[in-house]
């Protein structure tokens, strides 16, 4: 298992309980430490969790405000430079290991993560940013998500970094495009959203239709309205009918219609500031309803009083969902 690897729920939350009592520093302290480099030493996945959960805890305990306060100033800094390639120098700069770390454990796509921080339209966690562009074209971008706007005289042309947007495109002679770190698409008058994960990019269209394009040289597909689609730099899959959530976050709701857990968790963690760990067998549940995006805390007692799970914090940044 590598440095990197990332160690079963289980064992993360031995290791998180284990930090927690440790941080909190009890009388019998060389005690506790004697059972808890016991418990280290049981097995090579107890050193990797416990390394996960040092590197977690280190970049939201000491670090947090440092990276919030570089972030703030990388944005009023980057309103005095001239030229997007000195923006991106001065971004490297200010962020140092802090961000670069932090955005490296919570996405694959660490070239496209280096970009987001530079980006024209920008959220954190929680937040939902709606705007109308210069040709009347609406936008939404959802929660930790990062937008660049290039609009030409023959073009207009979104760049989608991370996360994901929803976009209501107005009547222009130029075409529309957006491209995601996979493909191209290209917006046939059209409502439709587009969520950047780390290995394809998913596109649903609710109204008019959309030609994706691979930049791997895939077969360009045109999507309809009401379908919905994943795509990687090589080709696309099956057309399936489109999912209604990815249009009710931009109202500040979070909709499910019979997910597993595990895959609702991915969408609440845009929300949940932290850590957000879900057991296997906590993950294996079916979610069904509609739950408040800008209250997590109210969504996982929600979720607590309907499902047979315990929702824990050992620590403040941390946040367990385990099987009862």
């Amino acid at each position: 298992m590598s440095a990197d690897a990332k160690p079963d729920q289980a064992t993360l939350q031995q290791a998180a309980q284990w930090y927690a009592r440790l941080r909190a520093g009890n009388a019998d302290h060389a005690a506790l430490r004697q059972h808890w480099q016991q418990w280290l030493d049981q097995h090579d996945s107890h050193r990797t969790a416990w390394a996960f959960v040092e590197r977690i805890s280190q970049r939201f305990e000491p670090l947090q405000s440092q990276a919030d306060a570089s972030v703030q100033a990388l944005q009023r800094a980057r309103h005095k430079l001239h030229t997007r390639r000195r923006t991106l120098g001065t971004l490297s700069l200010l962020c140092g290991g802090v961000l670069l770390g932090w955005a490296g454990w919570r996405n694959q796509l660490l070239p496209q993560r280096l970009l987001a921080l530079g980006s024209d339209v920008r959220t954190g966690v929680g937040e939902i940013h709606a705007r109308q562009l210069a040709d009347g074209t609406r936008i939404w971008l959802n929660g930790d998500s990062a937008l660049n706007v290039d609009y030409q005289s023959g073009l207009r042309r979104l760049q989608l970094l991370a996360g994901e947007v929803l976009i209501e495109t107005a009547t222009d002679s130029r075409p529309f495009v957006i491209d995601s770190a996979q493909g191209r698409m290209q917006a046939l008058g059209t409502r439709f959203s587009v969520l950047q994960r780390e290995q394809e990019t998913r596109l649903n269209v609710f109204d008019g239709a959309v030609r994706i394009e691979p930049f791997g040289g895939g077969v360009r597909t045109i999507v309809p309205a009401g379908r919905q689609i994943d795509f990687d730099r090589q080709g696309s899959g099956s057309l399936i009918d489109a999912d209604s959530s990815r249009q009710a976050w931009s109202q500040g709701r979070l909709l499910a219609n019979d997910i597993s857990l595990a895959a609702f968790a991915e969408e609440l963690q845009r929300y949940q500031p932290g850590y957000l760990s879900v057991s296997a067998g906590a993950g294996a549940l079916r979610v069904v309803g509609n739950f408040p995006a800008s209250d997590p805390v109210r969504t996982l007692s929600m979720l607590e009083g309907a499902l047979p799970i315990r929702v824990s914090q050992p620590l403040p940044w941390w946040t367990s969902i385990e099987l009862l």
